[in-house]
């Protein structure tokens, strides 16, 4: 992790999972099950989750909105598209409330919540989803 990696990791208030991140618990997660059941086991995940709101859902649009009250309040948006039949990629989306850094909050939340999906679904294996 170089300079630019650390300073945005502790002194952002924004992160999100993507493709080809440079920390690898913020890679897309591949798991094994359709875009719908995807999109309800996410949306049931947070509605189940204290201090979590689901704002809204988009089926046509693979997100899922949430209002995320924990240590800190974030802004969570939850993305689920289906690559290929039972091959759907899941990302996360974390804004934090209230200051103009987070300490690496948004970026330490992003694996607890796809640790969180793990037990709900399964995942596929990351060394082949290239």
């Amino acid at each position: 992790m170089g300079f630019k990696e650390t300073w945005n990791k502790y002194f952002n208030n924004h992160s999100e999972s993507t493709e080809k991140h440079w920390d690898p618990k913020l890679r897309t997660h591949y798991f094994k099950t359709t875009k719908d059941k995807g999109m309800d086991t996410v949306a049931q995940y947070f509605k189940g989750k204290p201090g979590c709101d689901v704002i809204a859902t988009s089926s046509e649009h693979g997100e899922v909105t949430i209002n995320y009250k924990g240590k800190r309040k974030a802004f969570v948006i939850a993305t689920v598209i289906m690559v290929r039949p039972y091959k759907t990629a899941i990302d996360f989306s974390v804004t934090t409330e209230g200051s103009l850094f987070d300490l690496g909050f948004s970026h330490n939340l992003i694996p607890k919540l796809y640790d969180d999906l793990k037990k709900e679904m399964t995942l596929l294996d990351m060394q082949n989803n290239a």
